[in-house]
C-alpha cells in the first residue's frame, strides 16, 4: 500500500456507510485524516457506525443535517448508491468541495495495476473469469469493486506483481479524480438507472469516465457492435481494442465461425465452452483480451473457459427435482439481463420476474416472451409485468408476495422438461436489500421445495 499524505490533517466527510464507507473511513483515519462519518441509520441500528466511534472516528446518525457543510470538510467520500441530487452533496458542489468515492481511494494507495471493467450487462461475469484465467496463469489478480468485496480494502493488501480486477459501476465512476485503470473495458452500453443519472446520455457519459485518465500506455476495450457508442469514446488516449460476437476481426477478439479468436489466433472453439447463453460470448471475448494483454497464455484461457460454469446469482443452476431445472438470476436487474437469460433456454421456461419500480415499462420483453409459459410477478412491478405478459399472450400469469411465495406456484405449474428461472428485470429494492439477498432466499426456497 502506498502511504499517501494527500489526506494527512484533513477534514473528510464520509457520507454513507455499509461496506465501502466502513472501509474508506478506516483507511481515511489511517492515512492521518480528520474524518466524520454520517449515516442516515440511527446509531443503536447501526454497528459499523459503533465500531469506527471505538476506533476513533466522529460518527453522525439518524439523519444528513445540511450543516455539516458549514464544518469546513476539505473532501467529501459519498456511497455510490446516495444520489447527487442529495443535499449535503449538491451543496458540497456547489462550494467547490471535491465528491469522490472510494474507488478513487483504492486507485491512489494501490501498488498493483487495476483492469477495470464496467458496462450494463456482463460486469461480474467479465470480472470474474478475467480473475480466473489470471489465476490459472500463475498471476496474482486480487478481485475486487462492485463484485462484492471493497476496492479500497483489498488495494491496501495489493503488492506491485499483484493485478487488481475491478468491477465498477456508474455510481462509482462518477466520483473519481485520477482513477486511471491499466486496462479498461466497457462490456456494452444499453439505457439504465436513469432514476438515478436522469438521462440515458448522463448515464453513458458516467461509464466513459473509466477512460478519463488513461495515456498511450493503458488500453480500452470496446464492443465493435455497438458502432453508435463509438464516438463516446473518441476522447480516449489509450490503445483501442474491439470486440465482436457479429463480426469477423483481424485486429482484437471476435466470436466466428464457432470459435473465439484473438488477433487472428483461434482460441477455443464455443462447444469446448462450460458458461452457458451465447449472451457471454462478449463476456468471454472481455475477458481472452485482458489475459492476453496481461500475458496469459492460451491452456490458461482453455483451462478456465472448460470449467467455469458460472457466478452466483447471474444464471446460476441451482438444482433438478422431477426433471425440472431451476436457474437462479436474480442479478438480471433490468429487461436486457433478462432477455440473455431467456435467450439462453430452449426448454419452456417458467419465468419469475418483479421489483422496485423505476418508471419504465417492459414492452421490449415481449419477443422474449415467446418460450414462456408461466409467468409468476411479484413486487412493486407486478401488474406492470403481468401486463406485458397478456400482450405476449402468455396464458398462464399469477402474482403472488415475494419470491418466497413464487417458487411453489411455480413448481405447481411446471411439467417435466421445464426451467424455472428467478430473472427479476428488476433491482431488488422494493422488497430485498440486495439482488444476492433476493437470490438466496430463491435458492432456499428451492432447496425447501425439493
Amino acid at each position: 500500500m502506498k502511504n499517501i499524505t494527500a489526506y494527512q490533517h484533513k477534514k473528510i466527510l464520509v457520507l454513507g456507510l455499509a461496506k465501502s464507507g466502513v472501509s474508506a473511513a478506516s483507511l481515511l483515519h489511517k492515512l492521518g485524516a480528520f474524518v466524520t462519518v454520517n449515516d442516515q441509520k440511527p446509531l443503536e441500528q447501526n454497528p459499523e457506525a459503533r465500531a469506527l466511534l471505538e476506533q476513533g472516528i466522529k460518527v453522525i446518525c439518524g439523519g444528513h443535517p445540511i450543516d455539516l457543510l458549514d464544518e469546513g470538510f476539505e473532501y467529501i467520500v459519498k456511497n455510490p448508491g446516495i444520489p447527487y441530487s442529495n443535499p449535503i452533496v449538491a451543496g458540497a458542489i456547489n462550494r467547490g468541495i471535491p465528491v469522490i468515492t472510494e474507488v478513487e481511494l483504492a486507485y491512489q494507495i494501490s501498488e498493483a495495476d487495476m483492469i477495470a471493467i464496467t458496462g450494463t450487462n456482463g460486469k461480474t461475469t467479465t470480472t470474474t473469469l478475467i480473475y480466473e484465467i489470471l489465476k490459472a496463469d500463475k498471476q496474482t489478480p486480487k478481485i475486487a469493486g462492485n463484485i462484492g468485496t471493497v476496492a479500497s480494502e483489498v488495494a491496501q493488501t495489493a503488492k506491485k506483481e499483484d493485478k487488481m480486477v475491478i468491477e465498477l459501476s456508474s455510481f462509482q465512476l462518477m466520483g473519481i479524480e485520477e482513477f486511471k485503470p491499466h486496462i479498461a473495458i466497457i462490456t456494452n452500453l444499453y439505457e439504465a438507472h436513469i432514476d438515478y443519472h436522469g438521462t440515458k446520455d448522463e448515464y453513458w457519459l458516467a461509464k466513459t469516465n473509466i477512460t478519463k485518465n488513461q495515456t498511450e500506455e493503458d488500453y480500452l476495450v470496446i464492443n465493435a457492435d455497438q458502432q453508435e457508442h463509438i464516438h463516446l469514446f473518441e476522447h480516449s488516449r489509450a490503445n483501442k481494442i474491439f470486440f465482436s460476437t457479429k463480426k469477423k476481426l483481424e485486429q482484437g477478439a471476435c466470436f466466428y465461425n464457432g470459435a473465439l479468436y484473438f488477433n487472428g489466433e483461434k482460441i477455443i472453439t464455443s462447444d469446448q465452452i462450460v458458461l452457458p447463453g451465447a449472451h457471454n460470448y462478449e463476456n468471454i471475448l472481455c475477458a481472452i483480451i485482458a489475459a492476453k494483454i496481461s500475458g496469459s497464455s492460451n491452456s490458461a484461457i482453455k483451462e478456465v473457459l472448460t470449467t467455469f460454469s458460472g457466478v452466483k446469482h447471474r444464471t446460476q443452476f441451482v438444482g433438478e427435482w422431477s426433471s425440472r431445472k431451476f436457474y437462479n438470476d436474480s442479478k438480471a436487474t433490468n429487461s436486457l439481463a433478462t432477455k440473455s437469460a431467456l435467450s439462453a433456454f430452449e426448454q419452456p421456461v417458467i419465468l419469475l420476474a418483479g421489483g422496485l419500480d423505476r418508471g419504465n415499462d417492459f414492452d421490449d420483453l415481449i419477443p422474449y416472451f415467446k418460450g414462456v409459459k408461466a409467468l409468476i410477478t411479484f413486487g412493486e412491478t407486478k401488474e406492470k409485468l403481468a401486463l406485458t405478459g397478456q400482450k405476449a399472450g402468455i396464458q398462464i400469469i399469477k402474482t403472488v408476495d415475494n419470491v418466497e411465495k413464487a417458487v411453489p406456484v411455480a413448481y405447481e405449474l411446471s411439467e417435466e422438461g421445464d426451467v424455472i428461472l428467478l430473472s427479476p428485470a428488476c433491482a431488488s429494492w422494493d422488497q430485498y436489500r440486495t439482488f444476492e439477498e433476493r437470490g438466496d432466499i430463491f435458492i432456499n426456497a428451492v432447496h425447501k421445495l425439493l
